[in-house]
């Protein structure tokens, strides 16, 4: 089979589409034939060496696929030989063929392409562990999210409107802008030509958001530290802009703010019987077409560094896929 290898830290350019052995399922594992795989940012930090994982090189990226079934390990309950399904992992999905702990295996729904799929298991499970298990979001309140047009940024904006919130979305430029507006977005801000920390203040009369949903880090959590409510939960999601902000205690003791990690890898890791039923509840919300995913564009699986170019350089909004 092919995969795209990485064999020493470095940039994605480096990957290398190569020859690899096709894998047999242990016990409780199931083999997919890999029909869609989505790309996303963390994919960029583990080919350098810079994500919370480190697997050893040579090693394939990606968490995300989606395929058929063709091959099950001794005791497999949750999905069966021929069957659509879509899955998460760790690390190694740019790959024609992967093998898959049957607990991060899920059946894939008849209303959801293979892309679909493949693009459905990290941005959704990270937007529901913020916003419901983590920030407890309710009807009502006022929603910030940071890189709105992002894949998790836009799972975000689609979840909360979901959710009952109202939600204000930033991003850098009028098209990324849009695309939030059109996935459920009520208030848009070009962070690039506005003050958005005033802006997000005129917009709440003052009071600040309630949750604040940020994947970026650095001076967008400062400026969000100063745009937030009275007992309002700050998300701290990932750190796509490069640095690691630190917290001004006195910020958050005068309001009573919570500053809250999500880090939803370890829920996967630690309580996959949880996830699962997250996973029930988005797939109810996705049946119902209250959460779409938005696929920006399809590369060929030998293009990896492409897609994963378009993604560092924000040129791409939503997700990308890559088709073996």
């Amino acid at each position: 089979m092919k995969v795209m290898l990485a064999r020493a830290w470095g940039d994605p350019s480096t990957l290398e589409y190569a020859d690899a052995p096709t894998p047999r399922p242990n016990a409780g594992e199931v083999v997919i034939e890999v029909r869609a795989i989505g790309c996303n940012f963390p994919d960029i930090l583990i080919v350098q060496g810079k994500y919370q994982y480190r697997p050893e090189p040579p090693f394939s990226p990606g968490c995300e696929v989606a395929g058929i079934v063709r091959g099950i390990g001794a005791g497999v309950t949750e999905v069966g030989l021929g069957e659509r399904v879509f899955a998460t992992m760790a690390w190694g999905a740019y790959a024609e063929v992967v093998v898959v702990d049957q607990r991060h295996v899920y059946a894939l729904p008849d209303f959801m392409t293979f892309e679909e799929g493949a693009v459905f298991g990290l941005a959704y499970q990270t937007a529901w562990c913020g916003l419901v298990h983590r920030a407890g979001l309710r009807r009502g309140e006022t929603l910030l999210v940071h890189a709105a047009a992002g894949g998790t940024g836009l799972a975000a904006v689609q979840l909360g409107r979901a959710l009952g919130a109202r939600v204000i979305a930033t991003a850098g430029s009028a098209a990324k802008l849009e695309v939030a507006r059109a996935n459920g977005a009520d208030v848009c801000i070009d962070y690039r030509t506005e003050a958005w920390v005033e802006r997000v203040s005129r917009e709440t009369h003052g009071e600040g958001a309630n949750v604040i949903f940020d994947p970026v880090g650095g001076d967008v959590f400062d400026g969000s530290t100063r745009c937030i409510a009275f007992e309002g939960r700050l998300l701290v999601v990932g750190f796509a802009g490069g640095r690691i902000a630190e917290v001004a205690g006195n910020r958050v003791l005068l309001k009573n703010v919570s500053v809250v990690g999500v880090h939803w890898g370890l829920y996967r890791q630690r309580d996959a019987t949880r996830v699962r039923r997250w996973m029930v509840e988005l797939l109810k919300l996705a049946e119902a077409r209250q959460l779409t995913p938005v696929i920006w564009r399809s590369f060929p699986l030998e293009r990896a560094a492409r897609a994963l170019a378009a993604i560092a350089a924000r040129e791409s909004y939503g997700k990308v896929v890559l088709i073996p």
